[in-house]
């Protein structure tokens, strides 16, 4: 059987796991807080048909005789670069300008980190709690959820660029500071943390443990944006060129195979 079916067919699947992954950073062109992923591939092992030798009157091959068996996707990277910040005016939309992350308390208790911040007000229990669109509470610089006084109009609420939160007092027009912030946080390799959906992101060991922005003693600190959204940082233009070298190369890949099949019948056909 001939090496090439095999070498053009690992090459498909792999093409096939990329239009998969710039279909999905097409579809996710208006997400809030989207960071677009790439693929990257590796060359699969190598066949030596004969070893590089040098007698010892200096003659022989000095090279080796080397034949590869296709391509394999190696990893998927995403891109935290920030994307376009754009206004909104609404009260609870907020944006991250830097390296940070919104804190978010799963259904499940557990800790999960956001880039979106288009957060709602959700009345329970005689308190006004600060959620994220799917009802996840927003956690504060104690990893308790945010919350507010019922009788505060929430239409004052301000929040400064460090992330504390205020409130104006109708009566007077002062403004009140409350006693709670976003809690912000970093990670050592932010590469490694893994998506689990609904613009949620969960650490791993690669990543690391989540640093508190207010106890680094190092790094820039993250500025909070009042009444912005992140939008996707998916490049429209660059996801068209990728997805047309995507389908080229599975193309070749095809007709790769496709002429390796007519090799193999032309030989069978040697002994008629």
């Amino acid at each position: 059987m001939m090496r090439s079916l095999w070498t053009a067919a690992s090459g498909m699947y792999a093409q096939q796991l990329s239009m998969d992954n710039i279909a999905n950073n097409i579809s996710n062109v208006n997400t809030t807080g989207y960071k677009s992923t790439r693929m990257e591939f590796k060359d699969l092992l190598y066949a030596n048909l004969t070893e590089a030798v040098i007698d010892k009157n200096g003659e022989g091959s000095p090279v080796t005789l080397q034949v590869g068996h296709g391509v394999r996707s190696g990893a998927i990277t995403r891109d935290f670069g920030t994307g376009n910040l754009t206004e909104t005016g609404n009260t609870f939309d907020f944006a991250i300008e830097g390296n940070g992350f919104f804190c978010i308390q799963d259904s499940d208790g557990s800790e999960k980190y956001t880039k979106d911040g288009t957060f709602k007000i959700s009345p329970y229990d005689g308190m006004n709690y600060l959620v994220t669109s799917e009802g996840y509470r927003v956690l504060n610089q104690d990893g308790e959820p945010i919350t507010f006084d019922q009788e505060i109009l929430t239409s004052t609420i301000t929040v400064a660029d460090d992330g504390s939160f205020a409130y104006k007092d109708v009566e007077t027009g002062n403004i009140i500071p409350l006693d709670s912030s976003f809690r912000i946080v970093q990670f050592q390799n932010v590469l490694g943390l893994e998506s689990c959906g609904e613009n949620l992101f969960t650490t791993t060991v690669s990543s690391g443990e989540a640093l508190d922005e207010a106890e680094l003693e190092t790094g820039a600190k993250s500025t909070i944006r009042q009444g912005v959204i992140e939008a996707s940082n998916v490049q429209i233009a660059q996801e068209m060129v990728n997805m047309i070298v995507t389908q080229r190369a599975y193309e070749l890949n095809s007709k790769a195979i496709q002429t390796s099949d007519d090799m193999l019948s032309i030989a069978n056909s040697l002994k008629r």
